[in-house]
């Protein structure tokens, strides 16, 4: 029975591949050189192309086609990479770091010269909207920017010593091998997050992006190992794993690993931290994110709306940042959710590649599973919603995973209840009333995670006491300015289970490299520090 159903899977599949790829879909995977033939691809690079473990497809949310299968890595390749990348970090942390930073500036071209190409396959593979693929590979070009410069800034720092003739000095140097498993919704920025730093600190990477985007990974994996093989770099400098939780596991638990980056979800982020600390690697955990929109009596509807629209919709409500909670003044409740309402009825809803749409699919099958049972448990609770709550089902959305955004109002703000502590990565926004600020600043704070926060006010006393120490606990503490889009030059991250990581710039890079207290004694006398006397 087992057999026969797997025959018919793989008679579904040589089905789907004999009929061909659709012309969308070809003249995106064209553009990047990858092959729009039934053949099978290599998923995994270590200074060459290669993988022979379990297969994996690629599938496009949009119309439901597959777009590429790709073979992942065999125990053994995997153990191979590994070594590989150890072997190239040991010849990568000898290069001069402005040297690293020019190899840095040529990848950065060779992105940019195919930004548009490669945003089209984050739409065509992810789901998101052309701008927005187009958008995070370049937050990609604008990272390797920032680490050319940091190339050259990457400081320590001197110490004022207590004792005569000494200096202190606090070294940084490079790490070692940092592995970065990253998630489906930004399949190209966060690894550039990752690598842009780690390089630029002379680390080798090793990325293994998620399974369901594996084209992504591969696209840019093949632009960057251009750029490193034309300058004599060992390619397993910027390395690539394809595989599924075994080999997830397998590289967090590897001690050869020195660093782990992880971008997922709080369950397996929690097990991440606890394997990698028990070995006592570094670990980077970017997890869950439930942020929160305050809306003030004086807020400006001009800038308030369009930033949660786009918080709440944008990505099909699929970014770690994404708007989830809305709190609104009593005094403007009414006004601000019919005028809200009224944008999601405008909303442009269809193919991510075409110019004009606003909300493309959700990125998996079982993510309209997640969205159905977030609206259940809603309804179940006796929540009003004020609209979407279904999927879209006339041809031809009928054939990908797209749903309606939704505006739900629960009957209780209890933030404990699951309704509000809970993650749901779709586009539904729940929306509550507050008297005052501070009831609206301790509901965002109950929460179990603290990523991003906004508020809107023209209030400078209102904004104070928001970002004080009374204020918002999240990572990113915003004042009209949406939840979501971060810029790459401050750090990214979040507080409390969202896992206390930093990335992208601010003082992120220092995560990237291990640091050395030097002291140096250039005087005749062998002092003691707080003037204790061993003398003989």
């Amino acid at each position: 029975m087992l057999a026969g159903r797997r025959l018919a899977r793989q008679n579904i599949t040589w089905l789907a591949r004999s009929r061909g790829l659709s012309s969308r879909a070809s003249t995106v995977l064209s553009s990047l050189d990858i092959p729009t033939a039934s053949q099978e691809l290599p998923g995994v690079y270590d200074g060459s192309w290669k993988g022979s473990g379990d297969i994996f497809e690629s599938t496009c949310p949009t119309t439901g086609e597959v777009l590429a299968r790709v073979k992942s890595a065999a125990p053994e390749e995997l153990r191979e990479a590994l070594a590989k990348s150890r072997e190239a970090y040991h010849y990568f942390r000898t290069v001069p770091a402005p040297r690293r930073g020019e190899i840095l500036r040529q990848i950065r071209h060779a992105l940019s010269n195919k930004r548009d190409e490669l945003g089209a396959l984050v739409s065509l593979e992810m789901g998101k909207i052309k701008t927005e693929g187009t958008g995070e590979v370049q937050e990609f070009v604008d990272m390797c920017d920032y680490a050319v410069g940091l190339s050259r800034m990457m400081n320590g720092r001197v110490v004022s010593s207590e004792r005569p003739g000494h200096s202190i000095l606090e070294v940084p140097n490079p790490l070692g091998v940092v592995a970065v498993l990253s998630a489906f919704n930004f399949p190209v920025a966060v690894y550039g997050w990752n690598l842009a730093l780690s390089m630029a600190a002379g680390n080798a990477t090793l990325w293994k992006p998620s399974p369901s985007t594996p084209l992504c990974s591969i696209a840019v994996t093949k632009i960057v190992s251009r750029v490193l093989e034309e300058n004599g770099i060992p390619g397993a400098v910027a390395g690539l794993i394809i595989g599924g939780k075994d080999v997830g596991e397998a590289i967090v638990e590897d001690k050869t690993v020195d660093m782990v980056s992880f971008t997922g979800s709080e369950a397996v982020g929690r097990t991440v931290g606890k394997v990698v600390q028990s070995r006592f690697g570094k670990v980077l955990l970017e997890l869950g994110g439930n942020n929160a929109a305050v809306i003030m009596p004086d807020a400006d509807m001009s800038l308030a709306l369009p930033a949660v629209f786009f918080g709440a919709v944008g990505t099909a409500g699929q970014r770690c940042t994404s708007t989830r909670r809305l709190y609104l003044h009593r005094d403007i409740a009414p006004e601000f959710l019919g005028r809200l309402e009224k944008l999601y009825s405008s909303v442009r809803v269809g193919d991510p590649l075409a110019k004009d749409t606003l909300l493309g699919p959700l990125h998996t099958r079982s993510a309209i599973g997640i969205y159905q049972d977030a609206l259940g448990y809603l309804r179940d609770a006796g929540a009003e919603i004020i609209t979407g709550g279904e999927r879209y089902d006339a041809p031809p959305l009928d054939q990908g995973n797209f749903v309606k955004p939704t505006i739900a109002v629960p009957k209780s703000p209890d933030p404990s209840s699951r309704i509000w502590s809970t993650e749901t990565f779709a586009p539904v926004l729940c929306a509550a009333v507050f008297d005052h600020v501070e009831q609206a600043i301790e509901w965002n704070n109950a929460v179990p995670q603290g990523l991003s926060s906004t508020l809107f006010t023209r209030d400078i006393r209102t904004i104070g006491k928001w970002i004080g120490p009374e204020g918002s606990d999240a990572g990113i503490v915003n004042v009209n300015v949406g939840t979501s889009g971060a810029e790459i030059g401050a750090a990214f991250g979040g507080n409390k289970s969202t896992g206390w990581g930093r990335e992208s710039g601010g003082d992120a890079w220092k995560q990237y490299v291990r640091w050395s207290a030097c002291t140096i004694n250039f005087s005749d006398k062998a002092a003691l520090a707080q003037g204790v006397d061993f003398s003989a």
